[in-house]
């Protein structure tokens, strides 16, 4: 069986008195995109910073391809790729310079650090730079080339924490589309508090609150954890509330205003058919309906409950 590409297992940190992150579990297999959720202060730094052999835990293991981190730091770190929240970067060289300085440091062969440079430099959109001093660049411009460090020696897991924070609109477009291009040949773990930002980068999720783990699964898994439980129906005939509550398995019904209605109900199969047939035999001109799913700030704050 192939190793995991990460393993945590029963990991937890104190600091000082005060526990961190408590017994935290997951592996992952396979590439992809999987989000680091949780509000600020949840534990998600604590993690990604053991993780990258920067900070010893109290307790517990992570393994890397295998590797177990506090066992063999080097050999696990030659497989991590890591981007904290504020780029390491060395802002009086130029791109090339800092790019030849992080492979020497990756110990990548003399004679293949012109090819890693050149092939990051492509992959990143900043070949045209190469010669620009770093503190000169746009945040955005900043970004890519700390991405490009983290991912010069083809690391398999490559860790990213809040990659774009403090960035306009437009380069976090940029950078969440370089982010799915290098996911396609490895795997990302992404930290962020923004839910916007895991619904539109991620496959997959992994929220801790409070230091514990509260949810793994995929971003669809997310958004349907809370079980829809009303509908919305477009009925251009607007009945009145009454007709609507006499259908059988509605529970509640709201005039929405124009031809809109909310509609509250015990089982949405059931409910669905008999809202489209009674709208057939009373001609009310059934124009739209679908299950509403909670948002994912809905979910978030419910998930954030689970915590003891």
């Amino acid at each position: 069986m192939t190793e995991p590409i990460i393993k945590v297992e029963n990991l937890s940190h104190k600091y000082s008195i005060q526990w961190a992150i408590k017994n935290i579990d997951f592996q992952i297999t396979e590439y992809g995109i999987y989000g680091l959720l949780g509000s600020n202060g949840a534990g998600k730094s604590t993690i990604m910073n053991i993780i990258c052999g920067v900070l010893n835990q109290t307790n517990g293991d992570v393994f890397i391809k295998g590797i177990n981190m506090r066992d063999n730091p080097t050999e696990a770190k030659k497989h991590i790729g890591f981007l904290p929240q504020k780029p390491p970067l060395l802002p009086d060289l130029n791109i090339q310079e800092y790019l030849v300085h992080c492979a020497n440091l990756r110990r990548i062969p003399g004679n293949k650090v012109n090819e890693a440079i050149e092939e990051v430099l492509e992959k990143c959109a900043i070949s045209n730079f190469r010669k620009r001093l770093i503190k000169n660049l746009s945040g955005g411009f900043q970004q890519r080339v700390g991405i490009a460090q983290a991912i010069i020696h083809k690391p398999d897991l490559v860790v990213l924490d809040e990659p774009t924070n403090g960035l306009d609109p437009n380069q976090t477009l940029e950078i969440r589309n370089l982010i799915r291009e290098i996911s396609q040949e490895r795997t990302i773990l992404l930290s962020t508090h923004i839910l916007s930002e895991v619904q539109a980068t991620c496959n997959h999720i992994k929220m801790v609150e409070e230091g514990k783990l509260v949810f793994s699964g995929t971003v669809d898994e997310f958004d349907n954890y809370i079980v829809p439980e009303t509908i919305f129906v477009s009925l251009l005939e607007t009945p009145p509330i009454e007709e609507i509550l006499a259908i059988p398995g509605v529970n509640e019904a709201h005039h929405l205003g124009g031809s809109g209605y909310r509609i509250r109900f015990e089982e949405s199969n059931e409910v669905i058919e008999k809202i489209v047939s009674t709208s057939v035999n009373k001609h009310w001109r059934l124009n739209e309906i679908r299950l509403e799913k909670s948002s994912m700030d809905t979910i978030f704050a419910e998930l954030s409950k689970k915590v003891n």
